[in-house]
């Protein structure tokens, strides 16, 4: 759709799922309140269901303002089926900034709702305007009220893992309180909303309570998926430190750019490296040979073809410090992206090269032992 303070804003194709879903069931209750309307209707109601989700957008500005103003890097806004979502790539480094990124969202939601039963005291509540303008105050209402509830993947969630962060000094138990409390609201819908219309509808079962039963089932699915991704990457975050650059480089050995790979090879076996750093005539190095590009000479013709024509030049950003570890690895390679970088102490020197297939492996691993 566009960019906000640089993020991406995007709109999933469910969303044309779910605008159809409310164009209609908003167009059937707008026959019995503005019976005039006739087939009208159903252009109001896609109105609205475009207003509604302008208005969920707003709820998560919200969020990529505040997580902007802590430092916080956003990947993207998206739109889709059941709200909106702010892909926000870190978690904040204090319980008081967790609060605050995950308050604000429902807290505009809360004030949008206030701004549309304002707007409603100016005009005559049975018009369109009227109308639509209490369906964005309830749904608005309705958004906030869902949202402050505490069990992630909702802003209450994080609210709540944020009160037990502060109270423990631990933000993992904060996150496995937050997490089951969202297992347990998903329970909660799950049997709730259609008790309530089994209720409502004085015990008889029909199409509403069917259509509330499935909507409870996809509700409470979607909640208990959030609450375990949550629990898996807060899981994934504490292990995350076990990447450091110093255990996961392979050792190196310094070669001219005229070396045969054959010998070059074999000084490699000989010292027990694993990888090539092309150097100058000063010993500075200037390129790293692929690995990839090794594997695909055939033995024979090793002898005859120089590391040149298999490296590829040292770019900004390819050189990493050998004390990188855990996010702060990752955010550096991904910030330059190859197949090898060169591994360097704080003071300059050569400490071998790292591989991104020996990182991608110890990832997997950490995430295996994460699940």
């Amino acid at each position: 759709m566009g960019r906000f303070l640089g993020v991406p804003i995007y709109v999933a194709p469910s969303w044309f799922l779910v605008a159809a879903l409310i164009t209609w069931v908003f167009g059937g209750q707008l026959d019995t309140v503005l019976p005039e309307l006739g087939r009208a209707r159903y252009l109001v109601s896609l109105f609205f269901a475009v207003a509604f989700y302008a208005s969920v957008l707003v709820h998560e500005l919200a969020h990529t303002v505040a997580a902007i103003r802590f430092d916080l890097p956003v990947r993207r806004i998206q739109l889709q089926f059941f709200g909106g979502v702010s892909e926000i790539e870190k978690d904040s480094d204090t319980p008081g900034r967790e609060f605050v990124l995950a308050f604000v969202g429902p807290l505009l939601s809360l004030l949008l709702s206030g701004a549309f039963f304002g707007g409603m005291q100016l005009v005559d509540r049975g018009t369109v305007p009227g109308v639509l303008l209490a369906g964005l105050m309830v749904s608005n209402l309705i958004v906030a009220i869902f949202n402050f509830l505490p069990g992630l993947p909702l802003d209450g969630g994080r609210m709540l893992r944020a009160v037990v962060w502060k109270a423990s000094g631990d933000p993992m138990k904060g996150t496995v309180a937050a997490a089951w409390a969202g297992r347990v609201l998903a329970l909660a819908v799950l049997i709730g909303m259609p008790m309530l219309s089994y209720l409502r509808g004085n015990g008889e079962s029909g199409a509403d309570s069917l259509t509330d039963a499935l909507l409870a089932a996809v509700l409470a699915a979607i909640m208990w998926t959030g609450a375990g991704n949550g629990l898996r990457m807060a899981r994934l975050r504490e292990r995350l430190p076990d990447l450091r650059a110093r255990t996961l480089t392979r050792r190196a050995v310094p070669v001219s750019s005229d070396t045969p790979l054959s010998e070059a090879l074999r000084r490699a076996n000989e010292a027990g490296a694993r990888a090539l750093v092309v150097v100058d005539g000063k010993g500075d190095p200037t390129a790293l040979v692929r690995e990839s590009a090794i594997i695909s000479v055939p033995e024979h013709r090793r002898p005859w073809v120089a590391v040149s024509g298999l490296s590829h030049d040292l770019r900004p950003g390819m050189r990493v410090s050998a004390d990188l570890t855990g996010e702060d690895l990752l955010d550096t390679l991904r910030a330059t992206p190859s197949t090898e970088y060169l591994v360097v102490e704080p003071t300059g020197e050569i400490y071998g090269v790292l591989s991104t297939a020996d990182v991608e492996r110890a990832f997997v691993a950490a995430m295996s032992r994460a699940a």
